[in-house]
C-alpha cells in the first residue's frame, strides 16, 4: 500500500510512529483546500498562503494531541478556521496614497498603473461576477454563509461539515440547500443579463 492510499489516519498513526515523509502527504492532500477556505476567510490569497503554512505548522506540532475518533480534515478545518479568526482579529488596515510625494525636482499628482492584462473587458466582467457572488454570500445570515464556504470553497464532505460543525447529517443538506436557493435567488438578475 502506497502512503498515498492511505487514510489520514493511517498517516497520522505512522507519523506519530516516527515516519515524518508521511506528513508531506497530508499537507499535498490538503494544501489547495485549506488555502480556499483561508482565502475565502481572509479575502486576501498571499496571506491565505501564508497562513496555510502557519497552520499545517501548527498542525504538526500538535499531532500527538489529534483525537483519532475523529476525522483528520475536521481537526485540521478547525484549526484552520482557529487561526483565521486570530488573523482577522489582529489585522490592521494598511492605508496607502494614491498620490505620489512631492520632492524638490518633480511634482506630485497620481501614481500610474499600467494593467498587464490582455482583455479589460473579459476582466471587468469576471471581477462583477465575483463581486456579485460574493456579495451574494455576504448578505446570506451566517449559519448559511458558513456552510457554503465550507462545502464549495473549502471542499468539506457534508459528513465533514456535520462533524466539524456538531450537526445532524440531514440539518447540513437542508441548509446547504436553503443556502444555495437564496443564492440562486439573489444571482437571478444578474446571471439573466
Amino acid at each position: 500500500m502506497t502512503q498515498t492510499s492511505k487514510t489520514d489516519e493511517e498517516l497520522v498513526g505512522e507519523i506519530l510512529a516516527g515516519s515524518d515523509d508521511c506528513f508531506r502527504v497530508l499537507v499535498v492532500r490538503y494544501q489547495s483546500r485549506v488555502v480556499n477556505y483561508l482565502h475565502r476567510m481572509l479575502r486576501d490569497l498571499d496571506e491565505a498562503h501564508e497562513l496555510a503554512q502557519e497552520v499545517f505548522l501548527r498542525v504538526y506540532r500538535a499531532l500527538d494531541r489529534f483525537d483519532s475518533r475523529y476525522r483528520f480534515s475536521t481537526w485540521l478545518f478547525r484549526v484552520a478556521q482557529n487561526a483565521a479568526i486570530d488573523q482577522i482579529r489582529k489585522r490592521r488596515l494598511a492605508m496607502v496614497s494614491m498620490h505620489r510625494p512631492e520632492t524638490g525636482d518633480s511634482e506630485g499628482g497620481e501614481w500610474e498603473f499600467a494593467s498587464e492584462d490582455p482583455d479589460p473587458y473579459r476582466q471587468v466582467r469576471n471581477v462583477e461576477r465575483g463581486a456579485a457572488l460574493t456579495r451574494a454570500i455576504e448578505s446570506l445570515r451566517a449559519e448559511y454563509k458558513e456552510l457554503i464556504e465550507l462545502r464549495h470553497f473549502a471542499e468539506l464532505s457534508y459528513e465533514e461539515i456535520a462533524e466539524l460543525k456538531g450537526m445532524p447529517l440531514g440539518t447540513v443538506k437542508n441548509k446547504l440547500f436553503r443556502g444555495r436557493q437564496m443564492l440562486k435567488a439573489k444571482l437571478e438578475d444578474f446571471l439573466t443579463d
